[in-house]
């Protein structure tokens, strides 16, 4: 994966959660939360925010926050350093 994001942004890979299937019943893709937790794949070039945040990291990010893309059939989300929620140790 070629991505370098710039100045406060973080690349995350998505980190899909497991299906919970209770009672059968199956959750149509469109009715399913999209997940909050990813894995630093690459960071900008804030060094305050590189001071912090390390490529590994998962972190928890805000519900509506980041712009997805898809790359060689993998799901990443650039997101700003004001959607990084936490992360997770």
């Amino acid at each position: 994966m070629n991505l370098k994001p710039l100045d406060d942004r973080v690349v995350l890979e998505v980190k899909e959660q497991k299906e919970k299937n209770v009672g059968g019943i199956i959750i149509p893709d469109t009715a399913k939360e999209k997940p909050l937790i990813g894995e630093v794949i690459a960071v900008g070039t804030d060094e305050d925010l590189q001071e912090v945040v390390k490529v590994g990291d998962k972190i928890l990010y805000a519900k509506y926050g980041g712009t997805e893309v898809d790359i060689e059939d993998k799901k990443y989300l650039i997101v700003s350093r004001s959607d990084i929620l936490a992360i997770i140790v």
